[in-house]
């Protein structure tokens, strides 16, 4: 059985309000935009995913991002996970990622986290996106019990419960 109802339709452009920016799934071609952002912020990125997953190494590649970005692009395409990257409206830039993926750990049936480059904590844009994300996943999203990793649990939290079996 499938984690998302088969004839669910994700959605491909989602406009992050009071702002220019918006969200759509990330591909393989925005490896050139998606790898300064993630290495521009890479220390931050690791205290929050690094002991979860491990993700962004300090010696990533841009061809170990150009990889990872393809199996994303994969994973949507399967509707197995998405990630959705953060962009200015010429797509010039990508300034953040917010990823929707199947249960890891018990008590919910889909978690979801994001972040944002290093310029823009706590910009207007970011709080925008704190907003966006927690509604846009209610409404337009068929989860019953989304849970919201490192807002709603801390991550030392959700990595001490069970693995989903």
């Amino acid at each position: 059985m499938s984690w998302l109802p088969d004839d669910f339709v994700h959605p491909v452009h989602v406009p992050v309000p009071h702002t220019a920016l918006h969200l759509r799934p990330i591909r393989e071609a925005d490896t050139p935009l998606d790898y300064p952002a993630v290495m521009g912020s890479q220390e931050r990125l690791w205290e929050i995913f690094g002991p979860a997953w491990s993700w962004p190494m300090e010696t990533m590649t841009y061809e170990e991002d150009r990889l990872d970005l393809l199996r994303h692009e994969k994973e949507i395409a399967a509707h197995q996970s998405f990630n959705y990257a953060l962009l200015d409206a010429e797509e010039t830039a990508i300034l953040g990622c917010v990823y929707i993926d199947p249960p890891e750990r018990t008590g919910s049936d889909g978690e979801i986290s994001w972040w944002v480059v290093d310029d823009l904590v706590d910009s207007e844009a970011e709080h925008a996106l704190d907003v966006l994300v927690p509604e846009w996943i209610t409404v337009n999203w068929p989860f019953r019990q989304p849970r919201f990793l490192g807002r709603d649990i801390t991550w030392q939290h959700w990595l001490s419960l069970p693995p989903v079996t």
